[in-house]
């Protein structure tokens, strides 16, 4: 394997392979070839890509040891990442090195093979907990308790100084998708040491074991402390504080948070309280007071945590029927066979940032903030943050369509197009759509937002040699769409518009008349859809989603489609601009409601199915 095809390597973060250049796609595909190819040289067998992130690519594969088959994961570090970046890896083997605990699975070793960082690990068996979420949506109370009595011994044995450097070591970087799930045992394994330290203070906020000449160097004054992910981690280490403990206290009420209410973050605790989840009472305020802005609050309810959960997991507990829950805005499921990869593009988001925030984050230098912080999330409250996030998740469903929501004094106005391509994940899909319903509620400002959700494999890409050059789309390319089988029609007065609320200030690609004009066409179709331009130096990107809702005039409709990619060529500039429409005006409208109501897991949950279940046979 050559050093140089190694350095050439990149990818976006948090892209789908389907939005990358056919160069840096042909790139990612050859550099997983050649990890493979790698890994079966040194011996091992059935090797498959089970990750990627800021800092390096995860693998799968397996050995016959003395005829029993070992399960391992692989870690390679991005070549492309600075050497200060790529030794990290090596830091996470001496990291994990220094912990044992059955659910912790142990580091196997590090080599370097022509150049390249590969961390070997045990392979815990089952799925990481965001998989787990996103199926299944909210986890019942008896398994968010199982989980939470498990994360609470491996938090004991994070601190107890009995490593072979006898300090506390803090993870740094607990959440759902670092905790994998075995179905079978309801059991949890933590992974991924990447951001892990030493202590520098104690769970008392004292400094560990440090003598006079520690004190006064360096060393204690500024934080060993690692990033981990911004949607998980709390205030402490966000911003900056000495390494304790306490970092990882965080990380568990977040993940358990998240889990409980099928949330990908632990940001909207404020609109959706623990104690709205249907989880027991002590456990819920437990965990609300975990996730308090108070600092003196959140650490009075951490070492209640600590000292109370395994005490807290043996009261008996059952798993409650589960009620239908009904969608606050319209869904629709749609089996479809084909394979799709949901991207989310969101539009007018500037209005949820505080008009006065203060910028705390611009000089940290680290790859998982620039990779999605910096420019997207911060100077927002945390409501706001935590109804972006639920429009993210939305994007981790096969789903395509629309969203617009237009905050008013008097409450929130809801558009929307959720078309879902897997009926089967419907029940979790509604769950997080009414989350984001819950989200808007709760945040009092006047604005829009939009937000595409379209599917990648369609995207069309166009390539020029540098940007003094015009786009030419190909004579075979089309863009793609479906067609309803009956006609959808809607009384004229109900169709929503491409340009319902005018220019978007945040898109700074303005489209060539040619374009706008069939957009206006366009717009007199009945269809649902939406079209993206994203225009770079040597490359534009058209992203669509179309669905025709009037199938006799298909022929005029393909035209105008057809004429979209003939005026490709009069684009000038860079920057993104789209269009969306609904199928109809359907406009959903809610109060504001700063909080979800109360409700607690049932002190006597056999009498509560029993009542349940006599209530349904009258």
């Amino acid at each position: 394997m050559s050093q140089t095809t190694l350095q050439q390597f990149y990818i976006p973060e948090e892209q789908s392979v389907y939005l990358l250049s056919h160069h840096d796609a042909r790139k990612l595909k050859d550099w997983v070839a050649l990890c493979q190819a790698q890994l079966t040289q040194l011996g091992y067998r059935g090797i498959e890509l089970i990750g990627k992130g800021a800092y390096g690519f995860v693998f799968a594969g397996s050995t016959v040891h003395q005829g029993i088959t070992a399960h391992y994961v692989f870690k390679f570090s991005r070549i492309t990442l600075p050497t200060h970046l790529q030794e990290r890896l090596e830091e996470e083997a001496f990291m994990l090195d220094q912990v044992s605990h059955p659910r912790i699975p142990g580091l196997i070793a590090y080599q370097r093979s022509r150049g390249q960082s590969i961390l070997v690990m045990e392979r815990a068996p089952g799925w990481n907990l965001e998989q787990v979420s996103l199926k299944q949506g909210r986890l019942s109370p008896r398994l968010i308790v199982r989980i939470a009595a498990q994360l609470a011994d491996i938090l004991l044995a994070l601190r107890r100084e009995s490593g072979p450097q006898a300090r506390p070591v803090v993870h740094g970087d607990i959440k759902p998708s670092n905790l994998v799930y075995d179905i079978e045992q309801e059991s949890v394994a933590l992974i991924d040491w990447g951001s892990s330290v030493f202590a520098q203070l104690d769970a008392q906020l004292q400094f560990v074991g440090a003598n006079v000449m520690e004190l006064m160097s360096d060393n204690l004054q500024q934080t060993n402390a690692r990033l981990g992910d911004v949607y998980f981690i709390g205030e402490e280490q966000l911003n900056g504080a000495l390494s304790s403990p306490r970092f990882d206290e965080q990380g568990t009420a977040g993940t358990l948070y998240a889990l409980a209410s099928a949330q990908s973050c632990r940001f909207g605790h404020r609109a959706i309280p623990a104690s709205s989840l249907g989880l027991p009472m002590e456990f819920a305020r437990t965990l609300d007071g975990m996730l308090d802005p108070d600092p003196q609050v959140r650490r009075t309810a951490g070492d209640y945590f600590l000292a109370n959960m395994a005490r807290m997991a043996r009261v008996v507990m059952i798993d409650l029927p589960k009620s239908v829950k009904v969608p606050l805005v319209p869904v629709w499921a749609r089996p479809v066979h084909q394979e799709i990869d949901t991207v989310v593009y969101s539009s007018r988001k500037a209005f949820l940032r505080e008009a006065n925030a203060q910028e705390t984050l611009n000089d940290v230098n680290d790859v998982q903030l620039d990779r999605y912080y910096k420019q997207f999330m911060q100077g927002m409250g945390e409501t706001e943050k935590a109804f972006l996030a639920s429009v993210s998740r939305l994007g981790k469903y096969p789903v395509v369509g629309g969203l617009a929501v237009r905050w008013e004094r008097e409450g929130v106005y809801i558009d929307s197009s959720l078309n879902l391509h897997d009926p089967a994940l419907k029940p979790a899909f509604i769950e997080a759509v009414n989350n984001m319903v819950h989200l808007a509620r709760a945040i009092h400002r006047q604005g829009v937002f939009k937000s595409c959700l379209f599917n990648a494999r369609q995207t069309l890409h166009l390539e020029r040699a540098s940007a003094e050059e015009t786009f030419v789309s190909e004579p075979s390319m089309a863009i793609s769409y479906e067609l309803s089988a009956v006609p959808e029609l809607e009384d004229r007065t109900r169709q929503h518009s491409y340009f319902e609320d005018g220019p978007d200030p945040e898109e700074l690609l303005a489209l060539p008349e040619a374009i706008m004009q069939v957009l206006q066409q366009l717009n007199d179709i009945h269809h649902t859809g939406m079209i993206i331009f994203e225009a770079l130096p040597q490359h534009l990107k058209i992203h669509s989603y179309y669905r025709l809702l009037d199938p006799a005039r298909e022929r005029e409709f393909r035209t105008l489609l057809a004429r979209i990619l003939a005026s490709v060529n009069q684009i000038e500039g860079l920057g993104v601009s789209g269009y969306m429409k609904m199928p109809y005006k359907d406009t959903r409208y809610f109060t504001h409601l700063e909080s979800q109501p109360e409700r607690y897991y049932p002190r006597d949950p056999r009498e509560y199915v029993k009542r349940l279940s006599l209530d349904d046979a009258t």
